[in-house]
């Protein structure tokens, strides 16, 4: 089974080849020996993502990406966001391949582990965002709450101490006060840092890494032979003949149709 882990965004720009190697090194240990992941950047999209505006402007080189990797031959495809940008846009451009977000694969596992769950967000602008993601996914009657734990995602690395302890702090008002029994890390970076463990140990309730989660997901639906349905995903109509998502753009002022 061959499988891509995609970034919305060229993070070895963003983050630098060292957390690139961390990355791929963490996915091949949670695959299966029978997989192969590969780590792939879109060629363009914002350096992190903190909001919804943030969630949009990576869609279109993600998008972009999803064309590249059918073509090559992969079997599925994880979205390598919490927040799941674009993941029906991305599912209407595959085709034949298996599109998986990790933050949908996260919060169905969640709602299978207790009554309800907490999405521990890494800031306060990405909290709006996840409430509508979880709607999205069906289950909201099964959220507790979604608490930042006000890191930004560029500096979650920086200290992984001072990390799990913010993040334990926001998990445990979760459970005290939300009414909460089990919890999500809504960020890959919070997720790649492997806090999840710790984090479970300590609070004794389920802690759910949407990089594990979703990973496990997607290889769950390539093997069963199953993917998303054309008829809630359909091709968008503009791409027909060959076309592909670049013919999609306009370029005004005298300019032409990237094709």
């Amino acid at each position: 089974m061959r499988l891509a882990y995609l970034v919305p965004a060229p993070i070895s720009l963003s983050m630098g080849a060292a957390e690139v190697r961390n990355r791929e090194k963490f996915l091949r240990e949670v695959a299966s020996s029978h997989v192969t992941v590969d780590l792939v950047e879109a060629g363009e999209g914002p350096a992190s993502i903190e909001s919804a505006l943030e969630e949009y402007l990576s869609v279109a080189g993600a998008a972009l990406a999803v064309e590249r990797l059918e073509a090559a031959g992969y079997d599925g495809a994880l979205l390598g966001c919490a927040g799941d940008p674009g993941l029906d846009a991305l599912r209407e451009v595959a085709e034949q391949m298996v599109i998986a977000g990790p933050g949908e694969a996260s919060f169905l596992m969640a709602a299978s582990l207790g009554r309800r769950f907490t999405v521990l967000a890494p800031t306060q602008s990405t909290v709006g965002p996840t409430y509508d993601q979880v709607a999205r996914t069906g289950i909201a009657t099964k959220l507790a709450s979604v608490r930042s734990v006000d890191i930004p995602v560029l500096e979650i690395r920086a200290d992984r101490a001072a990390t799990l302890k913010q993040v334990e702090k926001a998990g445990r008002k979760a459970l005290e006060q939300d009414g909460a029994d089990v919890l999500v890390l809504g960020c890959m970076s919070l997720a790649f840092l492997a806090v999840d463990r710790e984090l479970s140990d300590n609070l004794g309730v389920p802690v759910v890494n949407p990089v594990v989660a979703g990973l496990k997901y997607l290889e769950a639906l390539v093997a069963a032979g199953l993917r998303p349905s054309k008829l809630a995903y359909p091709r968008p109509p503009k791409l027909t003949g060959g076309k592909g998502v670049s013919s999609l753009r306009l370029v005004a002022q005298g300019g032409t149709n990237n094709e």
